[in-house]
């Protein structure tokens, strides 16, 4: 009986890895295809991203998001060139829990980072970029499939510490704290805006709005 558990674990573990990266190409091959002008406002990174209908909360058609569910920042590098070929007027970022909760370090996900603002300085300098600290994490009551997110409290701190640094110190771009107006007392995303732990209801896009509305306009 043991056995079938396990198995069926493996197979319902195949089957999820399948589909998102079905998921992933067809965006990828969508977003290739959509282009990219100047005066646009591109919003990058994960599920969390890609769950937001950005261009109505903003009530901004210049918006685009490209966020792509279960996203790593060094995956996310391999899907620059649409981007970065269209010199967008504004770019916020949003990349890393995936990253974290795969095992990869906070010292990986800055580099990755880093090379992502590296590229756009070289090539679309004109481009205002917004780095955006990773969101913090909720296990309490949530569902099973995002348990490897769980336990990443403390590594979300220091990715965000880093982030800041490499921002504000090092690449002189805007480092926006989200996770602030996201967390509870106890440090962890706060129950009002979730129902997984970790995305977001509207109540938790709403807020992450009141952060970064001043920056978009």
């Amino acid at each position: 009986m043991k056995r079938i558990i396990l198995l069926a674990a493996a197979l319902l573990a195949g089957a999820s890895v399948f589909a998102q990266s079905a998921y992933n190409f067809q965006k990828r091959s969508l977003f290739e295809a959509l282009p990219i002008h100047s005066n646009d406002i591109v919003f990058l990174g994960n599920s969390i991203t890609d769950g937001c209908e950005w261009a109505e909360l903003f009530n901004n058609r210049h918006i685009k998001n490209r966020g792509i569910s279960a996203d790593r920042s060094g995956w996310l590098l391999d899907r620059l060139d649409p981007i970065v070929n269209g010199h967008p007027k504004k770019l916020f970022l949003l990349i890393g829990t995936n990253d974290l909760a795969a095992g990869i370090t906070p010292e990986e996900v800055e580099a990755n980072v880093e090379k992502l603002l590296d590229r756009f300085q070289a090539e679309s300098p004109w481009t205002k970029i917004y780095v955006q600290s990773i969101f913090p994490v909720n296990g309490e009551d949530t569902e099973a499939k995002h348990k490897k997110h769980w336990d990443k409290g403390a590594e979300i701190v220091e990715t965000n510490r880093l982030l800041e640094a490499l921002c504000v110190d090092r690449k002189n771009v805007t480092y926006v704290d989200v996770y602030s107006v996201l967390v509870d007392d106890r440090g962890l995303l706060d129950r009002r805006y979730t129902n997984d732990g970790l995305h977001l209801l509207a109540p938790g896009y709403l807020a992450w709005k009141t952060v970064i509305e001043k920056y978009v306009k």
